[in-house]
């Protein structure tokens, strides 16, 4: 399936329900991508996946979220501009049904590998229509069934009733686990719809036309003068036999098989030189033929040469067991031909694909396959064997023709531009999310990760002022080094300030420790703040021992360090605007600061304050008495010597 589904649902997903569950169920169908480009394909299985997981995160089923999946996509569409398509497909909501074959036939030079389901209107009165719904996806039914839905009630202002009337290997609703896509030649999903709505003035203006009294004067038809104004067409009697031919299709039938007779062709069941691809699995009777009168055919030459006899018993009904309906169903289908788009045989020609429409003509008692071939560009046309003067004169058919040739490799050029535009932005969207990850590590890196997500949210930067009762502020500055007097003394200061202060980072492993900024040679960090931390001078007191054994083991040649701790109570904020930062204030900053700056090489000192928080803890302290501190004057202090485990 084509991205531009998968794009509709992730819209609408996102929209309604929110980003968090979009991205629950991807990840819960194990879906690698984030986001989806419109021309690109994906799996059939993906979207039934992202319903299953939908459901088990919501509660709601799986036909609802396919039934909604096909809404979305109705609303999706017109970004694009296919509602005109849908305005101009005719003016009653019964037209648009009987044309939704040939709009999906016409969307095949936009999106060629697209494999749309088909869709033959079966019956029509002035309560509804009869609808029949054949496609090789399983599970889909609900997601075409909430296409119609939408698309009645937006574009034809109806409200649409449909009843599921016969199933043929449908996926049933509730199923659980992952939906399992098969293939066409295992199973196909064959649906009859009852659609109900209000279907009176469809009914009195096409079906219950009255002719007016010119036409019924005039003369029978003779088939010859058909053939010769369309010579490409086909006339079926009652039993699907070829009664008639038109010239073009007679000469292509020769080209395609030298080995047989034009006399072969005339007299013979029409599947036994044709097979048919669109409507799939179309039975070839008169009376289903007859009901199928507005759907178009495709019909696909085939060479009988090397042909086989499908068994006709696969394609009868129980009620139907006569040697004349079993003549009628046997299919010929070329052997070992794959259903892959290509039509190729042993001559190395394609074959033709005639697309048409069938016509029951009261005159000759006849049902007339009035058709032409599918030729898109003049590729084809020589692929095919064909030539331009073999195609019908009058309508449009050799414009189209010439016209496809002059537009395919502007399309081309336009798909390739279009894709590398794609994948450019694919490319871009990735490192944008690339550099919102450094920019998220960088402000990460200046102020705390809750402090900077209250700003980002749009927090003042006076609300993120705190207080905080208990804290343990760390001081630790590198000494020995000098700036010197030239250039090369200054840049060995600055590597081997570099070396220490990494190192320092290196220990800040755990969201217990803060580091608040460095400051020339001093390194600042705090626990406590601004994640509330009770065992704040336990994780102060680690880190301090952490590093001491740290800058000893990088054996730096006259460079040590003092560390001092203080605990106590803060107020902490944001500060700055161009470069803000997370700053802390109050009198225990001043004293951790005081603890440093008195103590000495390769030792930690801590106040009292702090001590009486890890004599309890089994951490091995020394007293050193009083020492005069700066602005505090006498005050009691300890030197930190080893932790519990040391």
């Amino acid at each position: 399936m084509y991205g531009m589904l998968l794009e509709s649902v992730q819209h609408f997903v996102q929209t309604e329900f929110g980003e968090h569950v979009w991205n629950q169920a991807l990840q819960a169908s194990q879906c690698k991508h984030t986001s989806f480009k419109t021309h690109q394909v994906y799996p059939d299985n993906l979207m039934p996946d992202l319903a299953q997981s939908l459901s088990a995160i919501t509660g709601k089923s799986f036909d609802y979220f396919m039934n909604y999946f096909g809404k979305c996509f109705v609303r999706f569409f017109s970004n694009f501009g296919y509602d005109k398509i849908i305005r101009a497909s005719g003016r009653y909501f019964a037209d648009f049904l009987q044309s939704m074959d040939n709009l999906h036939n016409q969307m095949r030079f936009t999106y060629p590998k697209m494999k749309s389901p088909s869709m033959q209107l079966a019956m029509a009165d002035e309560n509804g229509a009869v609808l029949i719904y054949k496609s090789g996806r399983t599970g889909f039914s609900r997601y075409f069934m909430g296409q119609l839905t939408e698309i009645a009630k937006c574009f034809y202002d109806l409200d649409l009733k449909i009843t599921t009337l016969e199933s043929e290997n449908d996926v049933a609703g509730g199923t659980t686990g992952p939906i399992q896509m098969k293939p066409l030649a295992d199973q196909q999903v064959v649906v009859k719809y009852r659609l109900d709505f209000d279907n009176k003035e469809f009914m009195e203006k096409r079906i219950n036309y009255i002719p007016h009294e010119s036409q019924k004067s005039l003369k029978d038809l003779d088939v010859k003068i058909l053939l010769e104004l369309f010579p490409f067409t086909i006339v079926l009697d009652h039993t699907m036999n070829i009664t008639d031919a038109g010239e073009k299709v007679l000469e292509t039938f020769i080209l395609h098989n030298p080995d047989r007779k034009p006399t072969s062709f005339i007299g013979s069941h029409i599947m036994e030189n044709f097979k048919c691809r669109r409507p799939r699995g179309t039975i070839f009777d008169w009376d289903t033929i007859f009901q199928m009168r507005t759907v178009l055919f495709e019909l696909e030459l085939i060479r009988t040469g090397t042909t086989k006899i499908r068994n006709p018993d696969e394609f009868l009904d129980n009620e139907h067991n006569d040697e004349t309906v079993l003549e009628i169903q046997k299919v010929v289908i070329e052997a070992e031909e794959p259903d892959d788009g290509e039509r190729k045989n042993s001559q190395g020609l394609k074959s033709i694909l005639l697309k048409g429409q069938m016509f029951f003509i009261k005159d000759l008692d006849s049902m007339v396959f009035l058709c032409s071939p599918l030729i898109n560009n003049l590729d084809e046309l020589h692929g095919i064997g064909l030539y331009l003067n073999d195609l019908n004169p009058h309508g449009l058919s050799r414009e189209l023709v010439l016209a496809g040739w002059q537009h395919y490799s502007k399309l081309e050029i336009m798909f390739e531009k279009e894709e590398q535009r794609s994948d450019e932005l694919e490319k871009s969207v990735e490192l944008a999310d690339s550099w919102k990850k450094k920019g998220d590590e960088l402000l990460y890196s200046m102020l705390p990760r809750p402090i900077a997500e209250r700003m980002r949210a749009g927090t003042d930067l006076l609300e993120t002022c705190e207080t905080f009762e208990g804290v343990s502020v760390i001081f630790g500055e590198v000494m020995g080094l000098h700036s010197g007097e030239n250039i090369q003394e200054a840049m060995n200061a600055v590597t081997t300030l570099n070396a220490v202060f990494t190192a320092i980072d290196e220990e800040i492993f755990t969201p217990f420790v803060y580091k608040v900024e460095t400051v020339g040679m001093v390194y600042m960090a705090v626990s406590g703040a601004p994640d509330i931390n009770p065992l704040h001078a336990e994780h102060a007191a680690d880190l301090a021992l952490r590093l001491i054994k740290k800058i000893k083991n990088l054996k730096l040649k006259d460079v040590s360090v003092k560390i001092g701790i203080h605990s106590g109570p803060v107020v902490a904020g944001v500060v700055g605007l161009k470069v803000p930062r997370y700053c802390l204030f109050g009198d225990t900053v001043n004293t951790a600061s005081r603890m440093e700056s008195s103590g000495e090489a390769f030792k930690i000192q801590i106040s009292s304050a702090t001590a009486a928080k890890l004599q309890d803890r089994g951490y091995k302290l020394e007293s050193r008495g009083f020492v005069k501190v700066k602005g505090k004057g006498e005050m009691e202090t300890f030197w930190l010597v080893a932790g519990p485990e040391d």
